[in-house]
């Protein structure tokens, strides 16, 4: 059986078709996935259809090279948090950003039940401004 850090960790580490598909697997049906005030897609998504349109889907059309590089994990039972920075660019203004983040997961019987966003948006917000 594999732990929750095993878990967690193969939703960052291969390619984007990897980590999609290995994420959609580790979803509960009704997970909770809290975006952070002030980050462009800010809110609580329920559900696997709900993150995918919510988060993913606009990550994959209003980003190019869009990355969540994680550097650090830590492992507490149930709990398991990812430190790290994204970056991109941003396809309408063309510019690029790079923010450092932490997720916190919460697992169940090897399924995510929710995860929480912390973020350098300013860094993101910067990024979408045609100026």
């Amino acid at each position: 059986m594999e732990s929750n850090l095993d878990i967690i960790r193969a939703t960052y580490e291969g390619t984007a078709e990897e980590n999609g598909g290995n994420l959609l697997s580790v979803l509960a049906p009704e997970a909770r996935w809290t975006e952070a005030a002030g980050f462009p897609y800010a809110g609580t998504y329920v559900g696997p259809v709900q993150i995918v349109a919510g988060v993913f889907q606009r990550l994959a059309t209003e980003w190019e090279n869009y990355r969540a590089r994680v550097h650090t994990y830590l492992a507490d039972a149930d709990h398991v948090a990812a430190f790290g920075v994204y970056s991109g660019t941003y396809r309408a203004s063309g510019k690029s950003m790079s923010a450092a983040f932490a997720h916190l997961y919460r697992l169940e019987a090897g399924k995510i039940v929710s995860m929480e966003q912390v973020v350098d948006s300013h860094q993101v917000r910067q990024a979408l401004r045609a100026d």
